[in-house]
């Protein structure tokens, strides 16, 4: 298993929420401190799912990203969903 400091799961919070905000625009969620959060939460979902679906641990940071970056798309589709259709 991966063992990162504080600061290196922050970083992969930023780098998964960034990227999940390319793939599934929300615009309720912006900003670097929510980026964060939604890349850590996806890391919490994509682990859980990851571990669920028999798949194993992440390997080095990337992997640790791509499972984080899987989950932070799950979490801001559902945020989406959540929030309704955009106004413009």
């Amino acid at each position: 298993m991966l063992d990162m400091g504080l600061i290196g799961w922050l970083v992969v919070g930023l780098a998964a929420g960034w990227l999940s905000g390319k793939v599934v625009p929300v615009r309720v969620v912006q900003g670097c401190l929510p980026t964060i959060l939604i890349g850590v939460l996806g890391g919490l979902v994509g682990g859980y799912l990851a571990r669920e679906l028999h798949i194993g641990d992440p390997n080095g940071f990337l992997g640790a990203v791509l499972v984080a970056f899987v989950g932070a798309v799950v979490v801001r589709v559902v945020i989406g969903a959540i929030s309704g259709p955009e106004r413009s």
